[in-house]
This record gives C-alpha cells, structure tokens and sequence, in this order.
C-alpha cells in the first residue's frame, strides 16, 4: 500500500446526538443528558478513521450550499483530509439525529440532502485516484450511481472494494458483482436475508449466518462477507469457505455511535496494508469498541497507537 491512498466515496452530515436515559416514547419529550453537534457522515467517519490508522485519504463528499456546509471545511482539515475532497452542489447539507440510551444502545435518522447529488460524472472526474487506490470504500448515505462507477473502476484495475450497505437498502447486482468485501450488521443482514428469499428466522445469528447468508452473498461477487455483531464481536465468511469468528471487546460503552464505520474502516485498511484476516478483524473489534467508550463519533474515532495498545502488539 506504500504511496497508495484509500478512497472513500463519503458522506458528509450535520451530525447532532444526544445522550438520553431511555429512548421517548411516542409523543414523549425526555431531558438530554448531552447534546453534541459536530460534523459526521458515515463517509467521513470512515475517512478519518483511516487517516487514524496512518492511510493516506482521498475521496468525495458532496455539501450543499446552505449554512451548514461551513461545518466541512475546518472538519476536513482538524481530521487531516484533502480539501479537495469536497463537491459543493446546490440543495441542503446532509443532516442526522441519534439517540443514545444508558446502555449505549442508538437510534439514528438520516436526511442524506446534498449526498444524494453525489453522481457517476464526480466520480469519473476522479478517475486515476480510484483506478491507482489501495481500496475503494463505498456507503449508502449515498445513491448506487457512484457507487457502481466507482467499484466498476476499481475493480477494473484490480482495486479492492468495499461496502457497508448502511443506512440499508437493497443493493444492486451491479454493485454486489463489483464488491470485494461485504460488511453488514444483524439487522441489516436479516433484510439480506429477505431479499434474497432466504428464511428469515434465525438468519442474524452467527451459525446461520456463516451456513447459509453468507455462502448465498459470496456467490453473487464478494470475496469476503462480514457480520458486525455489535459488543458479541464478528464473523467472516471467506470466498473458500474459511469462518472466522473474533470475540467482542470488553469496555464502559459510553456511545455506540460511529462503531460500525470505525470497525468497516479499520478492517479494511488493515487488509489493504497486507495484514492477515485474523489481524484485521481483531482490529477492527477494538476499533469499534474504543469509538464506544466516548460521547460523539469524531473525536471518539482511536488512533491506530490505541488500537495496537489494546491488541498487545
């Protein structure tokens, strides 16, 4: 990966969250315990989880032309990001609303605004940075269009892909053809399971998973499927049949919010740097684990200094 960046095709979002002792319920106002606003996105968590773990980082996250798209500019340069990574479009800035409990358990609204103008055109216009990458991420905060330019590009030039299909929504054969790797939570792999006719009874859980999600995933493209399973760890299901399964780290969950993109970023970058399936995805559970352990997702994200802390090497 020496002189090769990762590129992430971003989000970028007005991220506000609060700490509550429960969730409201309908019609229901509850006391905040925090209310953080800050910049987020899960593009640009998984852009500055990489910059964390010493990748270099390109990529695109679109902003609209309203106040908020202020909030981008000073994020990119605190996180270390190319300014040219921003497209500036007309329309809204992205915006999202979490909620944390006590447990640390999150709920989470997206009006994705500005990252929906996000196209085909953009990305071909950043054509030799997918093309000479060491890996190319997608999500879906943005449409499949750039996404499927993208992961088309890259894989044409023997990139590896990646996507966390999150906030969900059923993905097109074209992008899943041009996946290399696949990261999905429990919930987002039971409407995988839905979508593709499977039975959907049990189908979140590790064994079923790894006996019959996965194998049906790999056969449409994938080369790697993962299952995120929040605090119980993570599964791996390999294109040769290989299940690996890493235990869940051990920590004071403060907010569970951003978890997912630091584990999707980390493993990622772990592998794109030549490290071994095993490694990456122990690494990736303590990244997800440490972005727990503080309020917010920016300045939670670890450095790759506290991940290999905690792993012991």
């Amino acid at each position: 990966m020496a002189g090769k960046a990762v590129f992430v095709l971003g989000s970028f979002v007005v991220a506000c969250s609060a700490k509550v002792a429960r969730f409201p319920r309908p019609g229901e106002s509850l006391a905040a315990e925090t209310v953080t606003i800050e910049p987020g996105g899960k593009g640009l968590n998984q852009a500055i989880m990489a910059r964390r773990l010493g990748a270099e980082v390109q990529g695109l996250l679109a902003v609209g032309d309203d106040l908020a798209a202020a909030f981008a500019p000073p994020a990119l340069e605190r996180a270390g990001l190319p300014p040219s990574m921003l497209v500036r479009v007309a329309g809204s800035t992205g915006s999202g609303i979490g909620l944390t409990d006590a447990s640390g358990e999150t709920c989470v609204a997206i009006a994705s605004g500005a990252n929906l103008a996000l196209s085909a055109e953009h990305v071909r216009q950043r054509a030799p940075a997918i093309t000479e990458a060491a890996l190319v991420t997608g999500q879906f905060e943005i449409g499949n269009a750039p996404i499927e330019a993208a992961f088309a590009l890259a894989r044409r030039a023997g990139v590896p892909t990646l996507l966390n299909p999150s906030p969900f929504r059923e993905i097109p054969d074209a992008v899943l053809k041009q996946t290399s790797i696949l990261i999905v939570n429990e919930t987002e792999a039971r409407s995988l399971s839905i979508a593709l006719g499977l039975q959907p009874g049990g189908m979140t859980g590790p064994q079923r998973f790894a006996a019959k999600l996965a194998p049906a995933l790999l056969e449409q493209g994938p080369e790697l499927v993962v299952l995120t399973r929040g605090a119980a760890g993570a599964i791996a299901v390999t294109a040769d049949g290989q299940v690996i399964t890493q235990k869940g780290f051990a920590v004071e969950t403060v907010d569970s919010l951003g978890a997912g993109d630091a584990f999707a970023a980390t493993l990622g970058v772990r592998l794109a740097t030549g490290h071994s399936l095993p490694q990456a995805l122990r690494n990736a559970a303590i990244a997800g684990a440490l972005t727990t352990t503080r309020n917010g997702v920016f300045d939670a994200l670890p450095t790759l200094a506290a991940i290999e802390a905690m792993a012991g090497e």
